[in-house]
């Protein structure tokens, strides 16, 4: 279900580079990443989420959780999330995705549902990013490009400004051309291994007379190679969305994060 440095800043008095060791240059993120790659193991997640017009919080979302890496990247997540503001109730409290299924549960998700069922199961798309982060870092395509575009890097962080349309080629998704030029500010922050220990991102779409919106997400990542299994919830208490018919209110599907979607054309 999106850690950027272009170079380290020296000092330009030639008595002062003299005098102070040269710094190493920062480990590539792209491999450090993939090392991190091992069954059974994984890494921590912590997200705060908001979207405002005006000014106004129309959204706001907190999500924590776990994810399980493969020996390509990212194979199982388990996630919370807590959320407020006008369009709460269109994600899952809690959602679990595993090989070919994701799991959702709570809210609107947990209604009218068959006795002692308490999740509900969809196809799990590949493509599914489950968070509002739109800079997946697990994508290492994406990831590199974070890294190379980057204005700067001080103190373990870039920094950088990407396109949504720059960023519809790296997901090879088809971006609105209204979208294509708003710009996404983003720091990536690593430690000295390399190593992810969060992403923020943020933008501002004007709309003209219907006012400007803005989105920022602060995605944080520790624990890093913590031993993580998840597993499908039991199947006596799982129903499968085509078995709840035509007159249920449970979504048809697991939205793609609301703030992700944004500028996609579908």
């Amino acid at each position: 279900m999106k850690r950027i440095l272009a170079g380290l800043t020296l000092a330009s008095s030639a008595a002062l580079m003299a005098a102070t060791p040269a710094q190493a240059a920062p480990v590539n993120p792209v491999k450090a990443l993939k090392k991190q790659y091992v069954a059974g193991h994984g890494v921590r997640i912590s997200e705060t989420s908001r979207a405002a017009t005006n000014g106004k919080t129309v959204q706001a979302m907190t999500t924590t959780g776990s994810l399980e890496f493969g020996k390509s990247g990212v194979v199982a997540t388990d996630l919370r999330t807590k959320e407020k503001g006008g369009l709460a109730g269109i994600t899952p409290t809690r959602m679990i995705t595993v090989g070919k299924y994701a799991y959702a549960q709570g809210g609107i998700y947990s209604e009218g549902l068959p006795e002692g069922k308490t999740w509900v199961r969809y196809p799990n798309d590949p493509g599914m990013r489950t968070s509002n982060q739109p800079l997946d870092v697990f994508n290492s395509k994406l990831l590199k490009t974070l890294v190379a575009k980057a204005k700067s890097f001080k103190g373990g962080t870039y920094r950088g400004v990407l396109t949504f349309s720059e960023l519809g080629k790296v997901y090879g998704e088809k971006i609105d051309k209204r979208m294509g030029k708003i710009k996404i500010n983003y720091a990536l922050g690593v430690n000295s291994k390399g190593l992810i220990t969060g992403i923020r991102s943020d933008y501002v779409m004007d709309f003209g007379v219907l006012g400007k919106t803005s989105a920022t997400v602060n995605t944080r990542y520790t624990g890093w190679g913590a031993k993580i299994t998840i597993k499908a919830p039991p199947s006596d208490t799982v129903v499968d969305y085509s078995e709840l018919g035509t007159d249920t209110d449970v979504p048809q599907e697991i939205p793609n994060g609301s703030l992700n979607s944004l500028g996609r054309v579908q």
